[in-house]
């Protein structure tokens, strides 16, 4: 080929793309303790480096946490030795320095680029939406432009339950089908991203449809995986900003929202988007000083077990109650469980908790029986945590409690989860059988959620299904929640189980719950979790009208 025809690389056309890919060329001489920087380096957050500098003003530069890495790229390596190295200089994001020795002892040289430049993808392999660099990095520039945006992050509900039912691979179809679904929900203006393991994002201009409708319209929609019927919700926190040069940096206003997330989950599930207001700044304090104070709060006796009414339907007789915690903060009152259990679960507390319930609702239905001997079919269920079942001891101290406060057998109800079942059905079926055994009654709570397998149900010793409360407060408005209450009813009859709905909010609910054919029903329609001393006034009164009391409308 003539050389008029050669396509000719100078060092200016070296230099112009270097810069324009947001890269640079470097060279170590290890000599003359100089690194040299040719590029756009000012971009990479180098500058200070450049054009040249010693090996001391890089250490200087770098973060502490990275230094050694900084030993390890500068050490002197045969010729040819590949170098790699992922560096965070203070004020700017990680990059990778990519390069091998030439000489022996003498010079390396390569090239260095942000992270995300070297990445093979910036998309989530999982869902195809942005990772949460790549949507950070992408909202970053989206914010520089004028205009009101909307930024929405919803988290999974409930997405460990799925895992431990579903098993990880199932529950990755479960993700892809819901980043399918927001991918198609919004426009091709909006930003979308898979930011966590249970986390969606969404960054679009604001329009007259609220983002958070349209999320919320394209998630909670029922899927089926696997054979296995799935209804998804949401905790979601949203944050407006408005663009320009002003506007926040794209990672705070995504720990705004995030920290709004928090709100809408103590709020409890299908609770409505929380918004990012100043107030919620404090919040995060507060919580470390919640944890401290939850430290010790067990044997301090300031952790209460509560109990709400259970209701036979057909007569309004009281049939039993559900122990619920209630924490008697020294100085900020009773707190609810949904202040306060998720906290426990994170300290690693939940075992502890477990057994403290059991232990105060056996002392106290003990109690009632002994005292009024017309209650001795009264029950008493407590909710065991997750992985409980499989506390060592579990099996002896149930017999223990029963025994030791004259119970009937049956009358001290655990309640299971079906997550807690579906990890390990085998197992699980074999402690149950021993728990029945020892002298307890079992419920299956929260069933309608999506995760179990009716061929393990039928060989499970249990007694009671519990409807989970949401589909019952909305049962009303939503088909697909009424088909569920019908259908675990149906269920309930003919395996000959005893079904229990939560969330019963009035006596209309009570009324078509019974038409249905359900058995009891629990819920504020009757009567909020109640001390022990308000339950036994509740429990007197019952028995002396013949029937507990319901409220005619919510």
């Amino acid at each position: 080929m003539p050389s008029a025809d050669r396509l000719v690389w100078d060092a200016t056309t070296v230099l112009e793309a270097l810069g324009a890919a947001d890269a640079a060329l470097w060279v170590w001489e290890p000599d003359r303790d100089r690194l040299r920087l040719s590029g756009a380096s000012r971009a990479l957050g180098l500058g200070p480096l450049a054009p040249e500098s010693a090996s001391a003003a890089v250490r200087a530069l770098v973060l502490p946490q990275d230094r050694a890495a900084v030993e390890e790229m500068l050490k002197v390596r045969e010729p040819g030795t590949e170098i790699s190295a992922r560096l965070r200089m203070r004020g700017a994001e990680a990059c990778l320095w990519r390069g091998v020795w030439l000489e022996e002892g003498l010079r390396a040289a390569g090239v260095v680029a942000r992270e995300m430049r070297f990445s093979a993808s910036e998309r989530d392999p999982l869902t195809g939406l942005l990772d949460r660099r790549s949507f950070i990095l992408r909202a970053r520039e989206k914010l520089t432009s004028p205009g009101g945006f909307e930024l929405v992050v919803a988290d999974l509900n409930r997405l460990r339950r799925l895992n431990e039912a579903l098993g990880h691979e199932r529950a990755d179809l479960v993700l892809a089908a819901l980043g399918s679904r927001l991918a198609a929900a919004f426009a091709g203006d909006s930003l979308m991203a898979r930011i966590g393991e249970d986390e969606f994002a969404v960054l679009t201009p604001i329009t007259k449809a609220p983002a958070v409708e349209v999320l919320r319209a394209a998630l909670e929609q029922p899927l089926r995986v696997a054979g296995f019927d799935i209804h998804p919700t949401l905790s979601i926190g949203e944050v407006m900003v408005e663009g320009g040069d002003d506007a926040p940096e794209a990672a705070e206003l995504l720990r705004r929202a995030e920290l709004a997330i928090e709100v809408s989950k103590s709020a409890g599930r299908g609770a409505p988007a929380a918004a990012y207001g100043r107030a919620l700044e404090t919040d995060g304090l507060s919580r470390l000083a919640l944890e401290a104070d939850l430290r010790g709060s067990i044997e301090r006796g300031e952790i209460l077990a509560f109990f709400q009414p259970i209701v036979r339907l057909s007569t309004g007789e009281l049939s039993g109650f559900e122990a619920l915690a209630r924490w008697r903060h020294p100085r900020r009152g009773f707190l609810a469980p949904d202040d306060f259990l998720g906290l426990m679960s994170e300290m690693g507390m939940m075992a502890e908790l477990g057994a403290h319930m059991m232990r105060a609702s056996a002392q106290q239905l003990g109690a009632w029986r002994r005292a009024h001997p017309a209650v001795d079919h009264l029950t008493c269920s407590v909710n065991l945590s997750t992985g409980e079942i499989d506390r060592e001891g579990l099996v002896d101290e149930v017999a223990d409690l029963v025994r030791s406060n004259g119970l009937r057998r049956g009358s001290l109800k655990l309640e299971i989860t079906e997550s807690d079942i579906m990890r390990d059905p085998d197992r699980a079926a074999q402690t149950l059988r021993s728990l029945r055994d020892a002298g307890s009654g079992l419920a299956l709570d929260d069933f309608g959620t999506g995760f179990s397998s009716l061929s393990y149900l039928t060989r499970l010793p249990f007694d009671t299904l519990k409807i989970d409360r949401y589909f019952v407060r909305t049962m009303a408005a939503n088909e697909g929640s009424a088909k569920i209450v019908r259908s675990v009813i149906q269920l309930g009859q003919d395996l000959a189980l005893e079904v229990v709905a939560e969330g019963v909010e009035n006596g209309v609910m009570a009324r078509a719950l019974l038409d249905l054919g359900c058995d009891y029903g629990q819920g504020y329609g009757y009567a909020p979790a109640l001390s022990p001393q308000e339950a036994e006034v509740y429990l007197n009164e019952c028995y002396a009208d013949g029937a507990a009391p319901v409220k005619a409308k919510g």
